[in-house]
């Protein structure tokens, strides 16, 4: 790579921790906060510990998931998704690691004042979600090379994020905020699948088994199909079961959006599915800051 093709050092950082899956760390912080202030918990130096914490855990575990994939073998120059900072050479693996290790040790600084504030529970949630930023993609058992890649991001982007969000700030759980977890967790779960499914190839020649990989193209798209449309179905659930409040249903106002990708990865495919993944992240985004404004303005 030349230097006039090769991005400023600001730019490379900004490509290496992956801007669009962000989302994914920061929708559930915001949905487990409306669902605190609207029962009246209003503790926001908690709620933004909360956010800083699953922000950098994001960070970490892209980066560690850039060094393992570089090793590993599944980045190539044949990938078809975004460029990654170390098999382009943009940064060393050295680099790239010393990069997560910060991001994760920052996390863990953020979890000591969350601990004090939350307890044990806290302590807990944050050992073993750093120990799994690092387990996705390295270690003796990476989950994303096994197919677990979704069952972890459903459950810390889901579950994890919006009850230990809502849990630091109101002291308990309800099943209203696992539902609404689990609503979360399925779009970013989605997001993961639109990865899966366009780098099903490359992943299976270096040996990474995500479900795409393991079940095929047919599932992950229909995967796809079930995890969006799901996330709807749980809120409606919550709302008819008592669980939630009718504000709830605001986030059906981005239904529109959802049958969009979903029409879209019926057929989509290879490169051509790169505008969906950050389309799914946004719908995730538009999803929650909907349901956590109809959470606060109609409890």
């Amino acid at each position: 790579m030349t230097a006039a093709t090769r991005p400023g050092p600001i730019a490379v950082w900004w490509a290496a921790i992956r801007p669009a899956t962000l989302w994914a760390g920061a929708v559930p912080v915001i949905v487990g906060t409306a669902l605190a202030v609207a029962e009246g918990h209003r503790a926001w130096a908690a709620a933004a510990a909360a956010m800083l914490g699953a922000l950098l855990i994001q960070i970490g575990t892209n980066l560690v998931n850039d060094y393992s994939d570089f090793h590993k073998g599944a980045d190539t120059d044949d990938r078809l998704g975004p460029a990654r900072a170390t098999a382009k050479g943009w940064l060393s693996p050295r680099q790239v690691a010393v990069g997560a290790a910060l991001s994760l040790i920052g996390a863990a600084a953020v979890g000591v004042y969350i601990t004090l504030i939350g307890g044990w529970p806290m302590l807990v949630l944050g050992l073993v979600s750093i120990a799994c930023a690092v387990a996705y993609t390295a270690g003796p058992f990476p989950l994303a090379y096994v197919g677990l890649g979704d069952v972890f991001v459903l459950g810390f982007f889901g579950i994890a994020a919006t009850a230990g969000t809502y849990y630091l700030q109101a002291g308990q759980v309800s099943l209203g905020v696992v539902l609404a977890g689990l609503a979360v967790g399925a779009l970013a779960t989605a997001i993961l699948v639109v990865n899966n499914l366009r780098d099903r190839h490359t992943d299976a020649r270096a040996g990474k088994r995500t479900t795409a990989v393991r079940f095929g193209e047919r599932f992950a798209r229909g995967q796809y199909i079930a995890l969006v449309l799901g996330a709807y179905g749980l809120v409606i659930a919550a709302v008819l079961t008592g669980n939630a409040g009718p504000g709830w249903l605001l986030a059906l106002a981005s239904l529109p959006l959802a049958l969009r990708e979903v029409r879209a990865l019926r057929t989509v495919d290879g490169a051509a599915l790169n505008p969906h993944l950050g389309a799914t992240a946004r719908l995730e985004l538009v999803f929650g800051l909907l349901l956590a404004t109809g959470v606060i303005a109609w409890p």
